[in-house]
């Protein structure tokens, strides 16, 4: 945690001056088009790489579909997780958050720019609701990051079970499903460190609606899930690899 509260020291008058700003934007959000709220949202990540001094590197953004909307599956390591997505995804995307924790100074902001969905884990008829509204704004072209493993808490490396509720949306939006790939996020805030950290993002090829049409939500989080633990293996030993060769 030494890492989060040395950034918040840090940027501290950026986050004041972006509280107030998108504060500002969101009680007349039809004066800023999608694409201005998406960079303020990534000036935001950039600011808070810098201050936590983390470095992210990317691959796989060719694999991004060109038009249309979609949902993209990561696995969830941290607080840096959606952050790195944003980075390197250039065109405008959002986030699916748990109503409790997008309510956090920043945090509520960012989803607020971004025109997230909230999701409220206590109630579970709010929840459907929202993976429906989810799922119709998937069908308008626009673009999600919803996490199916749910929390984060010192997952490293190695995946959590993938809920299969979290692929309803998925299904019934009937558009392309992206996993992510997320290797050493949790080195950023998981360790009390300053050292520079560098985190990985692997856009994996999208799974599209024929192919996973006629499979359970389980099949398909266990689709989702095994394709990125190639992809994070596969990360882990080009490293190791690297290492031996230097």
């Amino acid at each position: 945690m030494l890492r989060y509260y040395f950034a918040i020291i840090i940027a501290m008058p950026a986050i004041i001056y972006y509280v107030i700003k998108i504060r500002s934007m969101m009680t007349h959000p039809d004066d800023f088009s999608e694409g201005y709220r998406y960079g303020v949202a990534r000036n935001m990540v950039k600011i808070t790489m810098w201050s936590s001094r983390i470095k992210a590197i990317c691959k796989g953004t060719e694999n991004l579909p060109e038009d249309g909307g979609y949902i993209m599956y990561p696995n969830h390591q941290g607080k840096f997780d959606a952050l790195g997505i944003v980075h390197f995804h250039d065109k405008p995307c959002s986030i699916v958050m748990d109503l409790k924790r997008s309510k956090m100074v920043l945090t509520n902001e960012f989803v607020d720019v971004l025109d997230g969905i909230r999701i409220n884990k206590d109630n579970l008829r709010e929840q459907l609701k929202s993976m429906r509204k989810l799922a119709e704004e998937v069908q308008k072209g626009r673009r999600f990051i919803l996490f199916p493993e749910g929390g984060y808490d010192h997952n490293g490396n190695e995946l959590q079970e993938f809920l299969p509720g979290a692929f309803k949306a998925a299904l019934w939006s009937r558009k392309p499903i992206v996993p992510v790939a997320i290797i050493d996020s949790y080195k950023a805030f998981d360790f009390n460190s300053l050292r520079k950290v560098t985190a990985q993002i692997r856009f994996l090829k999208p799974v599209t609606y024929e192919e996973y049409k006629d499979l359970s939500t389980k099949e398909i989080a266990d689709l989702v899930k095994n394709k990125i633990r190639e992809a994070i293996a596969q990360a882990l030993g080009e490293r190791g690899e690297k290492a031996m060769n230097a």
